[in-house]
């Protein structure tokens, strides 16, 4: 019994990896691609892709992290009890609910797409919204058949479809996108293109999750409502509020573009800004949420370890350890955003020009690149807050912030415009994670006592910032004839990432922030010994 349970454990680790691999893969691509999206298309074609992007956000979240995980789990119980029949009933019922649901957005998206595009303030936006749409069609599909196969715990088909998914939309993204402009078409013709990547990436998706159902040519049995213990009532109730949930902690980021898609263009018009101007402005701003995004990968793949590992740690009741993890994780996180926060604001005049080929909106993208350090916090508080078995409690967090940016876009933009819209986002994100950490230490009584280390990261990232400044006036003053061109902002600001990133690092870890035996749990530390005794001055770690 005991070797069995060994090895059943060590399938759960294995298949956590792949599934935290695959989303890390998954989540750089979704950033990445906006990059060289934003120099074929240009501010005005960016400016449109967003508008629409947070609609597939939302198809994109319900059906990695949402649905598959709750149908597993309903299937896994099933099936640990030998119940084949409820598990059976449990996939066709999740499928026809989802079926259901599918068409209903669909059908509310696809017919309704003009008054959308109204509310958003640019009616030309009807055609990206309806191909969206057909993407609901296809969530159900996705999502029961990566639950299913999660739910035997096999997590490789999940994690080969979600890249494959990523991949063949990114490609048709860029391809079309490319192919329609050169072919004379316009700005909304190549973001509708583009937007059909949903599409192709939905098929690709589905097409690996049947081969492999087909492989495994396992046979469903017919009659499979006779036997099942488990009523259709309380399948439906467990999907759409445990589902629900873990979709809307997980939509954070997508959430507050969505708020954006909504209010930015639409209040810079009634504020009296020229249309085409407009759509410019903000597209510059959109140009925030690939670092964004880029800024919190680290913070995701720490969040996807924590959650089975704090939640086996609660199963056999260590909260010593539970603490332990929650201190490291949260000084970790503190480390990783205050660092990537402050490094981007010092090299974002440069990395704008490289990324965008242009310095435009950097004091917009400041502001909003220090919100790296909330959502760092956040998405990381979330995963021990799920992992505690307080699923509901991040989400009503998140409901709540996105209220928050909403007002206060409200307030903001009209007068402030897209410098208003910024400082909305930090402050709703700021907020969020205050709320998280107020909730956090009430369920989780004698942790993040001690904050010490703040001083000492502070001291670290200052350290950091007036190395990175004084190596870019350097540079200036040595080159003062390369000025604003492409190429030398390119080798700045790669230069002085390199420089800084590795000084930080030496700041922190001779700082004593983290202990011996801490900086060997974290991947650096284990895999990087030379690295980190390099850092302590040749000391033993």
């Amino acid at each position: 019994m005991n070797v069995q349970s060994a090895e059943q454990s060590k399938r759960i680790w294995e298949g956590a990896f792949v599934l935290t691999i695959a989303g890390l893969i998954t989540k750089i691509l979704s950033a990445g691609y906006r990059i060289p999206y934003q120099n074929i298309a240009g501010d005005i074609g960016f400016y449109i892709y967003q508008q629409a992007y947070p609609i597939y956000g939302i198809v994109l979240v319900f059906s990695t992290y949402g649905f598959p995980v709750i149908i597993s789990k309903l299937l896994a119980e099933k099936l640990e009890q030998d119940d084949e029949a409820s598990a059976m009933k449990i996939l066709y019922i999740t499928l026809l609910a989802l079926v259901g649901m599918g068409i209903v957005i669909f059908s509310f998206l696809y017919w309704g797409a003009e008054i959308i595009a109204g509310w958003m303030g640019d009616k030309e936006l009807s055609t990206l919204i309806r191909v969206i749409s057909f993407s609901f069609l296809l969530l159900p599909f996705i999502s029961v058949f990566r639950g299913y196969f999660q739910g035997y715990k096999n997590m490789v088909p999940t994690a080969i479809s979600q890249v494959t998914e990523q991949l063949i939309r990114v490609i048709t993204i860029l391809l079309m996108s490319f192919i329609l402009l050169d072919y004379g078409y316009g700005a909304y013709e190549a973001g509708a293109g583009a937007i059909f990547g949903s599409i192709t990436g939905g098929f690709a998706a589905i097409s690996v999750l049947l081969f492999f159902l087909l492989k495994r040519r396992k046979s469903f049995p017919r009659r499979i409502f006779q036997n099942a213990s488990i009523k259709t009532k309380e399948i439906i109730k467990i999907l759409f509020t445990q589902g629900m949930t873990i979709c809307i902690s997980a939509l954070l980021l997508i959430l507050f573009q969505l708020v954006d898609s909504f209010t930015v263009f639409s209040l810079l018009l009634s504020g009296g800004v020229e249309e085409q101007v407009a759509k410019q402005v903000k597209g510059v701003y959109d140009r925030g949420q690939p670092l964004l995004q880029l800024g919190t990968v680290v913070a995701t793949s720490l969040a996807l370890s924590l959650v089975p590992l704090i939640a086996s740690a609660k199963a056999r009741n260590d909260m010593a350890y539970i603490r332990q993890k929650v201190d490291l994780t949260f000084r970790l996180s503190v480390v990783v955003g205050l660092g990537a926060a402050v490094g981007l604001a010092c090299v974002l005049e440069p990395t704008n020009i490289m990324l965008f080929r242009n310095d435009l909106g950097t004091n917009v993208l400041m502001i909003i690149g220090f919100s790296i350090l909330f959502t760092t916090l956040s998405q990381s508080i979330t995963a021990i807050l799920q992992g505690l078995g307080h699923p509901i409690l991040p989400a009503v967090v998140v409901i709540t912030g996105m209220l928050i940016k909403w007002i206060l876009n409200l307030l903001l933009i009209p007068e402030y415009q897209t410098v208003g819209a910024a400082v909305a986002t930090l402050i709703a994100f700021g907020a969020i994670t205050g709320l998280q950490i107020f909730i956090l230490k009430s369920k989780l009584r004698g942790i993040l006592g001690n904050w010490t280390f703040i001083y000492r990261v502070t001291l670290a990232t200052v350290a950091m910032g007036l190395i990175i400044f004084g190596y870019s006036r350097g540079l200036h003053h040595l080159f003062p004839i390369a000025g604003e061109s492409r190429m030398f902002a390119s080798f700045e600001a790669l230069t002085s990432v390199v420089i800084g990133g590795f000084m930080y690092l030496f700041f922190i870890v001779r700082g004593s922030i983290f202990s011996e035996e801490e900086l060997s749990e974290i991947p650096i530390g284990s895999k990087g010994t030379f690295l980190i005794r390099l850092l302590k001055g040749g000391k033993n770690v």
